[in-house]
């Protein structure tokens, strides 16, 4: 465990935070945990300065969670890609003609496995494709010490000095559009940037993220407020829910379901929000207590339409569908193979599609977790190893599929499968039928 410091940013100064930010004369970088460069300074006395048990320079927010370690650039940008950036050495820019940078090794701790054969489910099959239950999956690993992993992002400028409100308008009125931001926390970042691009490609309009009257226009227009009042309900403070959710695949098989774990969790999802930034938007509140009244994020409705292809890339990781007349329908942030265990290359098809599926871990066809040597029915949920969705593709053992941390979507690398959030999963899952193409692209 991090032990937290006392030493504040307000004891150091805002000087110091600005010179870790400013990347372009630093030798060092704040990374987060998701592997981004943080691209914001915080408030002062928002975080504290520790250090970990390597004795890396960490920020710590006030719930006690991680917000960024300090790490050579040179260990994030290798030396021999340097200057191939007008602003950052070391970034490949996929609209130019640099070789992108080699993969370093770097892995998540997410591991997606192999899916061969349909089993019975309880899943709820979309358009009558027969229920499968996935046979494989992510192996949810405890987190390493290792470098975070990147992704090649088109640049996009955005001011430093943007508030966490206009910050989160952007990133409503893009999810309203259809072009998902990921989970939305009030932070740019890869998702934001990667869902502009698709935005300005879906619409051939240009969306200039500094231009925030611009940005609170267009949003008034797809639907109002960013942010709105919600009333806690008796049912969503009924659940049902789970104490916690194992790492041994043998206890989480013993569980009645993969539920959510509190109220706060559940509601972070069905609003597409970070729950840290949930709980930051409603400081002291007891989320469990009906009647409660909370500010949350006003995502609007799912994106509806017909998907006829899909195009997984894999270095933007970034899945794009289109529908019949080849026009762009939606974009979503993924997390798409890694370099022990990539996804597969060219086309493939959607075989079956399932929601709320079960899971079924087999040490013989998938990896090894723990010491389980049986195999385990693990129950169906959003806190499961492939999340609430499941697209089999034909390829066998490869899916598309949700999550139990959408945090890291996009983010992070996946062990083979297309991971999305859980509500992107679902909203891609409306809109695409067995036969589907799903094209992987380097």
């Amino acid at each position: 465990m991090v032990a937290l410091a006392a030493t504040s940013l307000a004891t150091t100064g805002a000087s110091w935070a600005q010179s870790v930010y400013d990347y372009r004369k630093s030798q060092t970088l704040l990374v987060s945990p998701e592997g981004d460069i943080l691209d914001y300074i915080p408030e002062t006395g928002d975080v504290v300065i520790s250090r970990d048990r390597m004795g890396r320079t960490v920020l710590i927010d006030r719930f006690g969670n991680l917000v960024a370690t300090e790490i050579p650039a040179e260990s994030y940008y290798p030396p021999q890609n340097a200057g191939r950036h007008r602003d950052l050495p070391g970034v490949y820019d996929p609209y130019r003609n640099d070789p992108p940078p080699q993969p370093r090794g770097w892995d998540d701790d997410v591991t997606t496995a192999s899916i061969p054969d349909a089993l019975p489910s309880d899943g709820q099959p979309l358009d009558g494709s027969p229920s499968d239950m996935p046979y494989g999956g992510p192996d949810m690993a405890p987190p390493t010490d290792n470098a975070p992993a990147r992704t090649v992002t088109p640049e996009i400028p955005v001011k430093s000095n943007l508030s966490r409100l206009e910050i989160t308008a952007l990133q409503v009125f893009l999810d309203r559009e259809g072009v998902s931001p990921g989970v939305i926390d009030g932070k740019m970042g890869q998702n934001v940037n990667k869902a502009i691009v698709a935005w300005q490609t879906m619409t051939g309009e240009t969306l200039d993220p500094n231009n925030a009257e611009d940005i609170l226009e267009r949003l008034r227009l797809s639907g109002g407020l960013a942010i709105n009042s919600y009333t806690i309900t008796a049912g969503d403070a009924a659940g049902p829910y789970v104490a916690s959710i194992p790492e041994d695949y043998a206890h989480k098989a013993q569980l009645p379901a993969m539920a959510y774990t509190s109220t706060a969790e559940m509601l972070a999802e069905k609003f597409h929000m970070d729950e840290g930034y949930l709980r930051e938007l409603n400081p002291g509140v007891d989320f469990s207590i009906p009647g409660t009244i909370i500010k949350v994020i006003e995502p609007g409705p799912p994106k509806t339409g017909s998907v006829t292809r899909i195009v997984a890339d894999k270095a933007l990781k970034q899945v794009f569908a289109y529908g019949a007349d080849g026009n762009l329908v939606a974009a979503y942030p993924a997390s798409i193979g890694s370099t022990d265990t990539p996804s597969p290359s060219g086309t493939v098809t959607i075989e079956r599609i399932a929601l709320n599926p079960g899971y079924t871990y087999n040490p013989k066809v998938n990896f090894q977790q723990g010491a389980n040597d049986k195999i385990l029915q693990i129950p169906p949920g959003p806190n499961g190893p492939v999340g609430t969705v499941w697209l089999a593709l034909s390829k066998p053992t490869y899916g598309i599929h949700g999550t139990p941390e959408p945090s890291k979507i996009g983010r992070t690398q996946s062990h083979g499968c297309i991971r999305l959030t859980n509500w992107d999963a679902t909203e891609l899952a409306k809109m695409v039928k067995p036969g589907v193409t799903v094209e992987f692209v380097d």
